[in-house]
């Protein structure tokens, strides 16, 4: 194993298991820095290392920030089961499903909240809620395909935003690395829940 490799937030299979840096066989300008090859059939792969670099950069950015004050949405439904479990690691609270539009910004409606950071697994369905984060001036951080645009989002962190092992991996790394960095978590202690624990069957 290269010095690259064991540099990684977990080790290469782990990634290539979960189909991580699986796209789609669309591509946008947006996410060409992060493309790696596209296959014969068309498919595009995304570069393991950036793919990294970038889910490390956001870990740190979102740890700067108290789990009240973090809000996560998944309309998808593949990422329903890894956002459920990512709020019982943390703390941090999450929308599986349906967002209601003006939750962020209509003090009139009964669900308002008040967060001062959002992440969302796809900025095309959870578009109602990037709008809505958009207004109020917080930032978003979004998991983002080769499909996806990334013209209204602070920070993308390039994956496979639809297979069900690669949201639950990712939101895995992002829980630990969540709880180590705000010392909820001692660096020499793992996860008390497996990365399949994120998974749907």
């Amino acid at each position: 194993m290269t010095d690259e490799q064991t540099d990684l937030l977990v080790p290469m299979e782990q990634y290539l298991k979960a189909g991580i840096h699986i796209g789609t066989k669309f591509k946008t300008s947006y996410m060409s820095n992060f493309i790696y090859k596209i296959k014969p059939d068309g498919l595009v792969v995304m570069n393991l290392q950036k793919i990294d670099e970038r889910i490390r950069v956001a870990t740190r950015f979102i740890s700067q920030y108290t789990p009240e004050e973090i809000i996560v949405v998944s309309k998808r439904e593949n990422g329903w089961k890894a956002v459920k479990m990512f709020n019982k690691v943390t703390g941090i609270k999450v929308f599986p499903g349906r967002y209601t539009p003006g939750m962020l910004t209509n003090m009139m409606l009964k669900d308002f909240v008040e967060f001062k950071l959002m992440i969302v697994t796809d900025a095309w369905p959870d578009k109602n809620a990037v709008e809505d984060a958009l207004r109020i001036g917080i930032p978003v951080v979004a998991l983002c395909d080769t499909n996806n645009s990334s013209n209204k989002i602070d920070l993308v962190v390039p994956c496979n935003n639809k297979g069900k092992k690669s949201l639950g991996l990712f939101f895995w790394i992002l829980a630990r690395e969540y709880m180590h960095n705000r010392g909820l978590l001692p660096r020499d202690k793992e996860m008390p829940y497996a990365i399949d624990d994120f998974m749907e069957e």
